[in-house]
């Protein structure tokens, strides 16, 4: 006889101590799943984007580097840990002071690649989180140096070098691929 652990209900998942050590775990289908650990480039990739959103989004809404979210996929709660998130004060009002996983989906989510995903990993998981109602997912590939958005009703646009991320979603942001790799110190500046 095969022996199955019960799945995990959303209240038992965000019990669950978090933090310890240096693994960061995600709820999906029931069971807490390890996200996997950073390396050098998505490190620098991260920091460079909150480097960049931050002043943007003052006024505007929170940057969360890996803050859960607690979302529905296929019908199942879901808690994903994007690299980085925006959500607008106006989904999410600056006057809550919770520590907690973000209640409501945010209007951006940002995964990095790791060497070891593919890309057909992260266009799934782009696609579960506009499922579950985020707004837009960037998939900022490391090795490619591109950043590909994903949008609910449009087909997923790759952008790279000198392109625009600007996107009436996020108002006044102008920001490129080139200008976040070389911030992240991984292309030369010019």
């Amino acid at each position: 006889m095969v022996a199955t652990r019960p799945l995990l209900t959303l209240q038992e998942f965000l019990r669950l101590p978090q933090g310890e050590g240096d693994i960061t775990y995600e709820l999906v289908d029931g069971e807490a799943k390890p996200k996997m650990a950073p390396k050098r480039f998505h490190s620098r990739l991260t920091l460079a984007l909150s480097q960049l959103l931050t002043p943007w989004a003052k006024d505007r809404g929170e940057v969360g580097i890996e803050w859960a979210i607690t979302l529905k996929r296929q019908g199942r709660d879901w808690v994903p840990v994007p690299d980085l998130l925006y959500v607008s004060y106006s989904r999410l009002p600056s006057d809550i002071i919770e520590d907690e996983a973000c209640p409501i989906p945010p209007e951006l989510a940002i995964e990095i690649t790791s060497p070891d995903q593919s890309f057909g990993e992260m266009s799934a998981k782009a696609t579960d989180y506009l499922d579950a109602g985020v707004m837009r997912v960037w998939v900022v590939d490391a090795k490619a140096k591109t950043v590909t958005i994903f949008y609910p009703d449009a087909r997923p646009q790759t952008k790279n070098g000198a392109d625009s991320l600007e996107d009436s979603l996020l108002e006044g942001l102008q920001i490129t691929p080139q200008q976040i790799f070389q911030q992240a110190g991984i292309i030369a500046k010019c």
